[in-house]
């Protein structure tokens, strides 16, 4: 094998350099060129398909021109350029990349792009078209969300590159826009693409943004070290050749192929190490690095190579990082170590295999181009942040199987961040709230008041029903009343917790100062009008009056929708008029009180050969067993209420039978009972997502049972709750019981005796 050595000073790119080919001065020129450029730096290369989309580019654009009074079709070309020279995909990144501004900027639309170009090209110019929209008259306020942001826009990797060629050019040709835009561009290029560039593994690309940004924001400390560095460019170079000669030498008679170049720092990176040091540039030793890249596909060899410049130059051990057994996150792979050169100066030596090199270029790039003729289908992992993504990616590609490149860009897509949306307010703030999320949420998300008194919303400057669905870009502007509170159906609309959790304290929070309110008017009026009644039958009363329940009652009577009189009549309807209080017997017996019983529910018959079967009597329900038709019942005589009936099941009744042996009647349940029953029901079982939601559904769609309340508790990975609901008899309740047993985890269902 043919062994050879280079040795140079890599000169860096200046932004003052015009490009060998200068765009706009010749259509069919320009088109000639980038087909060459193609061919050149593409794996798989269609020049029909570009020429179809640089005349389409050219025609759409024909009216349009540059602040620079360029033509503007040379601005989608020159990111066409970028993208076929330093992070070569395939074609359809580079049609992609010189349609990015036609949907945009122009009367095409993207159909259009998707009937001339197919879907896949129209997906990645929709996904840079959305990207442009939201970072319009934006003031960029959190870095790392609007990082996040560009992610969530776009399911393929290639909207992300083109989007950052995009910015290279912009920022290439910066000086001809007005000062405010050049600094605002600057800010945003610094803060989100630079490093988002980086965590691409994009090492040049983030590198020259960060230089060109750095030249607008602090053009004195810009210009001040370029000079500085252009001075010593001839002292680098020899020492760069002094430098490396012994180590070549040594490298060639290993049978090493390499090259050997030196390059100065970028301007950017040697302000922040002189504002962290303290130091001035010229006092800064360390303004180039010295990088030896091997054309070899055995990472061993760059451990021998560390080996040959450690025995011909002292190494500063603490400043040695092998990244190449641990790459860094982004992918990042070579050894980094300093030495004392001949004029004792320390030297920066980084040590790398021409793939390792080129992906520290051109990050994912490279590893498309390299890994050309295999590949491996990259289904999406689930990760938590980009540089997990970006260590996904260089494990993907190294570990690459028989597959297309292509095959493996088709199917390479980003779901990072695809469950959130970002949403700005009006002053351009960003929030993230979770995809499907509402102007309710974002009221309360802003803040607990904003939300509880929103009557309304704007999204993007029109008006929009609360329940409106969000989208990322869009700009939200709440309008609140202070007369305004939350309906229930809030609770509905709204799909994040916070939100959630406000609404229902806030109305739970107001049904107890309505239900206190309308207690004190029931009270009065009761008293009003001679009703002595308990809770527990008032409860039932208003149940059987179809008022829902007593508090429900309450709530009607404290919001006005009830007059007092109304509830007042209705309940009295219900209750017959109280029996004379008889001092003389504290406690009736069964026979006393067969003759004393107010009349009242045609639901139960007395069991007693003297009782007539149509003897109407006062009963009430026991709450410890909640007796319904169909089950086997006694009853005991009490005061002020009748019977009270249990169960004869009920625990009470077994461990009291001797004390209340002449107070028990027997009792069996009328032919034809009516109105409706509460009974509980205790559930137990494994506790899992959605578990609470399917209980209460299985209980509705039983004769659309009332539920009335639902009290769960889960510890470890069980539940266990209670249920009360309302049912009309025994059948009711089984057939409720069989619905529950059925639900996948459900371990136990049975009746809940207190």
């Amino acid at each position: 094998m043919r062994r050879t050595a280079s040795i140079s000073l890599r000169q860096r790119r200046s932004s003052e350099e015009p490009p060998a080919h200068v765009f706009g001065l010749d259509v069919d020129k320009d088109l000639a060129f980038l087909l060459s450029e193609g061919k050149q730096h593409l794996a798989r290369f269609n020049p029909d398909l570009i020429e179809r989309a640089f005349r389409f580019c050219v025609k759409a654009h024909e009216k349009d021109v540059r602040l620079s009074g360029e033509p503007y079709y040379t601005h989608p070309a020159n990111v066409a350029l970028i993208v076929m020279r330093e992070i070569p995909l395939d074609d359809v990144s580079v049609v992609a990349a010189l349609l990015h501004d036609v949907v945009e900027d122009t009367a095409f639309t993207l159909k259009d792009v998707r009937a001339e170009f197919g879907a896949e090209v129209a997906e990645v110019v929709d996904g840079a078209t959305k990207i442009s929209d939201v970072f319009k008259s934006r003031e960029i306020t959190q870095a790392e969300n609007y990082r996040k942001l560009l992610l969530s826009l776009v399911n393929d990797v290639r909207v992300i590159l083109v989007k950052f060629a995009d910015r290279l050019h912009n920022m290439r040709t910066i000086d001809s826009l007005p000062r405010e835009r050049q600094e605002r561009l600057a800010r945003e290029t610094m803060e989100i693409y630079a490093p988002f560039a980086h965590r691409f593994g994009l090492g040049n690309m983030k590198w020259e943004l960060e230089d060109l940004s750095f030249k607008v924001l602090n053009r004195d400390a810009y210009d001040d070290i370029q000079l500085r560095v252009n001075k010593s460019r001839r002292e680098l170079q020899e020492t760069i050749e002094r430098f490396a000669a012994p180590i070549a030498e040594k490298l060639t008679e290993n049978g090493l192929t390499f090259e050997i170049n030196g390059r100065p720092k970028h301007l950017y990176s040697i302000y922040r190490k002189m504002l962290a040091q303290g130091k001035t540039v010229d006092e800064m030793y360390d303004l180039m690095a010295i990088r030896i890249i091997l054309d070899t596909e055995d990472n061993n060899d760059c451990f021998l190579a560390y080996g040959i410049v450690s025995e011909i130059y002292r190494p500063i051990p603490e400043r040695f990082k092998n990244f190449i057994s641990v790459p860094k996150k982004n992918g990042y792979q070579s050894l980094h170590t300093s030495v004392i050169s001949g004029d004792g100066k320390p030297l920066e030596v980084q040590i790398r295999t021409r793939a390792m090199h080129d992906f520290a270029e051109r990050g994912v790039a490279a590893h498309f181009r390299y890994k050309a003729s295999t590949g491996s289908t990259a289904s999406w992992v689930d990760a938590s942040d980009l540089e997990e993504w970006a260590t996904w990616v260089r494990d993907v590609f190294e570990n690459a199987g028989d597959e297309a490149a292509q095959e493996l860009l088709e199917s390479f897509k980003l779901n990072l961040y695809q469950d959130e949306i970002y949403v700005f307010t009006p002053k351009g703030e960003l929030r993230i709230l979770p995809k499907g999320a509402t102007p309710i949420d974002f009221a309360f998300d802003i803040h607990s008041q904003v939300g509880a008194r929103c009557i309304g919303a704007k999204v993007n400057g029109k008006i929009v029903p609360l329940d409106h669905e969000l989208t990322t870009g869009d700009q939200v502007s709440i309008l609140t009343s202070k007369n305004q509170t939350p309906h229930r159906d809030w609770e509905r609309i709204a799909v994040t917790h916070k939100a959630k959790t406000h609404i229902r304290r806030i109305l739970n929070e107001e049904r107890r100062a309505l239900v206190s309110e309308g207690k004190d008017i029931w009270d009065k009026r009761a008293k009003k009008l001679g009703l002595h009644i308990n809770d527990d039958e008032l409860e039932r009363l208003c149940v059987l009056a179809k008022l829902g329940g007593r508090t429900d009652m309450f709530v009607s009577l404290a919001n006005g929708s009830m007059t007092p009189e109304a509830a007042g009549d209705m309940i009295r309807q219900l209750v017959a008029p109280a029996p004379a209080k008889t001092d003389a017997y504290p406690l009736l017996s069964a026979q006393q009180f067969r003759s004393a019983a107010r009349e009242k529910n045609e639901g139960l018959v007395l069991r007693d050969p003297g009782a007539s079967s149509s003897a109407k009597i006062m009963f009430s329900y026991a709450r410890c067993c909640n007796p319904v038709p169909g089950d086997a019942v006694v009853g005991i005589v009490t005061i002020g209420s009748g019977i009270k009936v249990h169960r004869a099941s009920c625990r009470n009744i077994a461990d009291l039978q001797d004390k209340l042996q002449n107070r028990i009647v027997g009792l069996d349940w009328a032919s034809k009972s009516e109105g409706e029953f509460l009974a509980a029901i205790k559930i137990t079982g494994d506790d899992r997502p959605g578990m609470l939601n399917e209980i209460t559904s299985a209980v509705i769609s039983v004769q659309k049972t009332n539920i009335r309340g639902v009290n769960i508790d889960a510890y470890d990975a069980l539940f266990e709750g209670i249920l009360t609901v309302y049912v009309v008899d025994l059948d009711h309740l089984q057939r409720i019981f069989d619905k529950l047993h059925r639900i996948r985890g459900v371990k136990s269902v049975e009746r809940f005796e207190e």
